[in-house]
């Protein structure tokens, strides 16, 4: 398979707003639920901030490692991606396409809050 510079670039937003998905918006919290704990905490200032435990053992250590690490996420978004389109391409095609669109309007809506 070969990838020209236009579809590797759609690739590369469709991978980069699905990590996002997975790890930072708050409609997939349910699927971080599963991995990862919770916790607030109060430091010495009274400030209350969110704790991410993670499994000591197991496999839920794996994922809870995996839903912690952008890095991570990225390669194997990148694999289901692209695993996922040699099995159907068509239909997700279509779904890194609105990946894509999303990743790039992400980005603009940032710019603009950035610069405002």
């Amino acid at each position: 398979m070969t990838l020209h510079g236009f579809q590797f670039m759609l690739f590369a937003l469709a991978v980069f707003r699905l990590t996002h998905l997975l790890l930072y918006d708050s409609i997939t919290l349910f699927i971080r639920k599963i991995f990862l704990t919770y916790e607030e905490e109060t430091d010495e200032s009274g400030e209350v901030e969110t704790v991410i435990v993670i499994e000591d053992v197991g496999w839920k250590k794996w994922l809870g490692e995996l839903f912690t690490c952008h890095w991570c996420m990225s390669i194997w978004s990148s694999i289901l991606l692209l695993c996922s389109y040699f099995i159907l391409p068509t239909i997700v095609s279509v779904i890194i396409i609105i990946l894509a669109a999303s990743a790039v309007a992400s980005i603009i809506e940032s710019a603009i809050i950035k610069w405002l």
